[in-house]
């Protein structure tokens, strides 16, 4: 068991911001093209963490084009170059899927300060 745990050690990031639900986060994706890389961003609210340790993904929602649009990210995956917090959420929940139903005003989470 000690074994597996120092493995999962040696691939975990160590430097990430604290990630709340609710939050409004940039994730920094390293895509690759033909031959070419170049790095794209998503932004969005947090809406789910799942998991722990190694296997931990946070799932981003956004609106883009009237089309709303989610992503599930693993956290530690080597593709993702940063993970920066845009903006806090205030939030009572774990997992913000009603978020899905709701459209305009009524989809925003209020600001923490």
């Amino acid at each position: 068991m000690n074994l597996v745990e120092t493995l999962n050690e040696k691939y975990m990031k160590s430097e990430l911001p604290e990630l709340n639900v609710g939050d409004t986060v940039r994730v920094t994706v390293r895509v690759k093209e033909g031959n070419r890389e170049r790095n794209q961003a998503f932004e969005g609210t947090l809406i789910a963490k799942k998991h722990g340790g190694i296997n931990e993904t946070i799932t981003v929602r956004r609106i883009s084009y009237n089309v709303g649009c989610e992503k599930v990210f693993p956290v530690h995956s080597p593709s993702i170059v940063s993970i920066e917090t845009v903006r806090r959420g205030k939030v009572r929940r774990a997992k913000l899927y009603y978020l899905r139903d709701r459209v305009g005003k009524s989809a925003k989470v209020k600001e923490r300060i």
